[in-house]
């Protein structure tokens, strides 16, 4: 399969399959686009929802998404699915799987409202699990009130959450995640009541409700309740004295070379770091030449310690585009962006997935470039600087690093050589994607123009959102070309939006559906291909 036998842009030749304007099984359904697929089995939908959330997409609002996705979940529980559905959503939040964890605490909301009083008490005693920061607790409380109110259960769960924590780590939590979604911990300990016999729980209880000080009070909390009052001067020997962190001072001080360099000492987990990166640059800490450049960069790519941070690749992505372009997303915030720091995301998004064994596999990765994959992808409160092709466009370059012998072209209504190579950089792989950006969606052309030529594939691997309709269906054209060619080649479908639909055929072994987002993508396709 070599580049130089391949040309530029090949029309989509003629060959006998049922047009995807036509079921071709009788299992299939339309999907957003008018074509025939597919439909994932309800727990699989219910891991692509956790991966990938409910954000809006070229054919569908994220309303109603989320309104589909939670029907989907309430399905799921009343199937008998709920304890499969909650050891999903702990295994994805805890493995760091999705890029955000809101769909995992909706999705452990409405699993501790649904189904049997064992099975909504099974949910419940995961909630640290998946919860495991104050604003996430406080995330998950507003969503579950919209499914029931607060029972001897829910009490109970959420009153755990605090009692099961030492003293210093709840310190921890109270001053660190103090309000979001409406939510104070003083808002909580009045609906929940935790009961502790410990004396420092007790102590930090009159604190939250009453604002009561003591000297028993843990050491974070006298920090913080001094650095409401200090100087900014005074500041950085407060953080090196309590430990506190920047969530921990009042905002003005964030503002202050030396305050962050008093936090640079050891109080900046490497999630809070990345989001800082602009405002440290901004402040000559991040430069050129010296400052704290090196020692950031060195943080920024260590490969255990994004293990340990549970950074996803995505964020890791948004972050080094947004980084690089020197402007902000969520306002007017301009800052120049040094080099070495945008090498370093770089390297970091490669380190976050979860490392994988070639497979030593003949592979080719087809990209979806069609109109639907450029349409404004809402990652977060804002849109980000991402389109889904752009995102396919890093996950290509991910497999070409992984597997040896891979091959990346892209596909809409005609079959399009890429040009994105083992060496290129991110944004230069982005770039080809977006030039290529246009057109109907035939997800069948990859294979087709591989049986045409002649090409020994043994994986496919199509990175789509699933919504194609023009062209033959691509499970039948993948059992023609293994008839012909007499290779038992697999099909990897990499979905980048959470929709019910596939073009992989549930019932083909050597077919597999994922999650393009999901940050164990190289692990679970080399495991695959090995087979």
């Amino acid at each position: 399969m070599a580049n130089k036998n391949l040309k530029a842009v090949v029309k989509r030749p003629g060959y006998a399959s049922t047009p995807i304007t036509e079921k071709a099984d009788k299992s299939q359904v339309k999907n957003n686009a008018g074509g025939y697929s597919f439909t994932l089995t309800k727990l699989e939908r219910a891991k692509r929802f956790l991966i990938l959330g409910s954000d809006s997409s070229f054919y569908q609002s994220g309303a109603t998404r989320s309104k589909e996705n939670a029907e989907s979940l309430i399905d799921l529980i009343s199937d008998g699915g709920a304890k499969q559905l909650v050891d999903a959503i702990v295994e994805i939040s805890t493995e760091g799987r999705a890029a955000k964890q809101d769909a995992g605490l909706f999705a452990l909301a409405v699993a501790s409202s649904w189904g049997t009083d064992e099975e909504t008490r099974y949910a419940l005693s995961k909630l640290s699990a998946v919860a495991r920061t104050g604003t996430s607790l406080f995330v998950f409380l507003t969503y579950v009130e919209q499914f029931r109110g607060w029972g001897r259960q829910l009490s109970r769960a959420v009153g755990s959450w605090y009692t099961e924590k030492s003293a210093d780590k709840l310190a921890y939590q109270m001053v660190k995640y103090r309000q979001r979604e409406g939510w104070t911990h003083r808002d909580v300990f009045r609906k929940a009541h935790p009961k502790s016999d410990d004396a420092t729980f007790q102590v930090l209880g009159e604190w939250v409700l009453r604002g009561s000080i003591s000297n028993e009070l843990p050491k974070v909390v006298h920090g913080y309740e001094l650095a409401k009052d200090s100087t900014i001067k005074d500041l950085p020997a407060l953080i090196s004295e309590y430990g506190l962190t920047w969530d921990m001072i009042p905002t003005e001080a964030l503002n202050d070379k030396a305050v962050w360099e008093a936090l640079l000492e050891g109080n900046v987990p490497l999630g809070a770091l990345v989001r800082q990166l602009p405002r440290l640059t901004n402040l000559g800490i991040i430069a050129r030449v010296g400052g704290s450049t090196q020692a950031i960069v060195k943080r920024l790519t260590d490969e255990e310690e994004i293990k340990r941070s549970r950074l996803h690749p995505l964020n890791i992505l948004v972050a080094q585009r947004t980084y690089e372009s020197g402007k902000s997303l969520r306002g007017t915030t301009t800052w120049n962006a040094v080099p070495q720091i945008v090498a370093a995301l770089e390297k970091a998004f490669y380190k976050s997935f979860k490392y994988a064994e070639p497979a030593g596999k003949r592979t080719l990765v087809a990209l979806d470039v069609s109109g639907s994959m450029a349409g404004s992808w809402n990652y977060s409160e804002v849109a980000s600087p991402l389109k889904p092709v752009e995102v396919g466009a890093a996950l290509s370059l991910v497999l070409l690093n992984t597997e040896p012998d891979t091959h990346v072209f892209g596909f809409s209504h005609n079959f399009v050589e890429l040009g994105i190579q083992k060496g290129d950089s991110l944004k230069s792989a982005m770039g080809k994607a977006i030039k290529r950006n246009f057109g109907g969606t035939d997800a069948s052309l990859a294979i087709e123009y591989a049986r045409t030529h002649n090409l020994e594939v043994d994986t496919f691997i199509v990175i789509t959102d699933n919504d194609t309709w023009r062209g033959g269906h691509p499970h039948e054209v993948l059992q023609r070309y293994r008839r012909e060619t007499a290779i038992d080649a697999k099909l990897v479908v990499m979905a980048t939006e959470s929709t019910p639909f596939t073009i992989s055929d549930p019932n083909d072994g050597g077919m597999l559906d994922i999650a393009g987002f999901d940050s164990a993508v190289p692990q679970l396709i080399t495991s695959f291909s090995k087979g």
